[in-house]
């Protein structure tokens, strides 16, 4: 059967074909429903393009279309918002058919329900660079919320959602397999990937417990501050420096990995750490949790990992090693 193109369905088609079985309805633009108990609407926005931040070579269609929305939510839960609304776009190249973006719509309705949109709407535009994403996510914060938010202090705790470096990891050694695949020329079967299943799984496909801003509202913890890590752990903490106007200590000692992360890093020539702080992809959340609600927090919420504290201004932002050693941070952010 012959794949379906965008130059014989159309535009209109085409959308209202992607919309069926979708579980979302058709719209050009979703509103955002405002209340007395709404206290701030948030928007975030990614922009993703082939080549770029993400390979076609080996990044499954609908696992893009899933991590692209986790990308926009991820902002949205950093700044303890609800989601709302997704509006997509995709620039399409004559390359993709109809069936890829298909596969690539379902990955991204997945999550949306996953994640309780309301609504997502979609629009699709010609491109000649390849596939470009762009996704802007809406949600609401509650003004109970923001009046609980106490300004952050020296030695607040520095808290970060799960293990950092697996993601950048997980994407060398999808390269890696790339690189020999195309040199092969004969021999072109898959290669055999599943020891390191989890850590691929890192990148291609990343998760966000969604009940987070819950838990936290009503164990009465709202985070001074919050950043969703997707640029490495050094541009995060570089913002909460800047943002706050506090210094920063992170430890080595206490930052979470993967297991496994350490061969491979030897395997790769590439120091775990500097994965961790510059290595991108990890689609973490990072909070700033008030150092009086320390025990409560440790108890209730295990899946966190305390890295560091805030600190006097005077410190900057820091990386403390085991010998006591204060290195400065420095962030790329990208």
């Amino acid at each position: 059967m012959a794949e379906e193109t965008f130059s014989t369905l159309g535009k209109t088609e085409a959308v209202r074909r992607l919309y069926e079985n979708s579980g979302f309805e058709q719209k050009d633009i979703c509103p955002v429903k405002i209340s007395k108990d709404t206290g701030s609407v948030i928007n975030a926005s990614v922009l993703m393009t082939e080549g770029i931040d993400f390979d076609l070579t080996y990044f499954p269609l609908k696992h893009l279309g899933y991590k692209a929305v986790i990308e926009a939510t991820g902002e949205l839960y950093a700044a303890m918002a609800y989601p709302e609304t997704l509006t997509v776009k995709l620039g399409i190249s004559s390359k993709i058919d109809f069936g890829k973006i298909s596969e690539l719509w379902e990955g991204m309705t997945s999550a949306a329900k996953q994640h309780r949109y309301r609504d997502v709407a979609l629009d699709l535009l010609p491109s000649v660079n390849g596939l470009n994403i762009g996704i802007s996510a809406c949600g609401k914060r509650s003004s109970l919320t923001e009046k609980r938010r106490m300004p952050a202090k020296s030695m607040d705790l520095i808290c970060i959602s799960g293990n950092l470096g697996a993601a950048f990891m997980g994407m060398q050694i999808l390269e890696r397999e790339k690189q020999k695949f195309l040199k092969r020329k004969t021999d072109r079967s898959q290669p055999d990937l599943s020891d390191h299943k989890l850590i691929i799984g890192e990148y291609l496909k990343p998760e966000i417990n969604q009940d987070c801003v819950a838990r936290l509202e009503e164990a009465e913890i709202i985070p001074s501050y919050g950043y969703f890590v997707n640029r490495g752990l050094s541009d995060a903490v570089k913002r909460l420096v800047r943002d706050s106007g506090l210094g920063a200590k992170i430890y080595v000692e206490r930052l979470p990995f993967a297991s496994g992360t350490f061969d491979l890093g030897k395997e790769f020539d590439i120091d775990p750490i500097s994965a961790a702080f510059n290595g991108g992809d990890d689609c973490r959340l990072l909070f700033t949790i008030p150092i009086g609600r320390h025990d409560l927090f440790r108890h209730d919420f295990q899946t966190f990992d305390i890295i560091g504290h805030l600190a006097r201004p005077e410190v900057g932002a820091v990386l403390v090693t085991p010998e006591g050693v204060e290195l400065p941070v420095t962030a790329q952010g990208w």
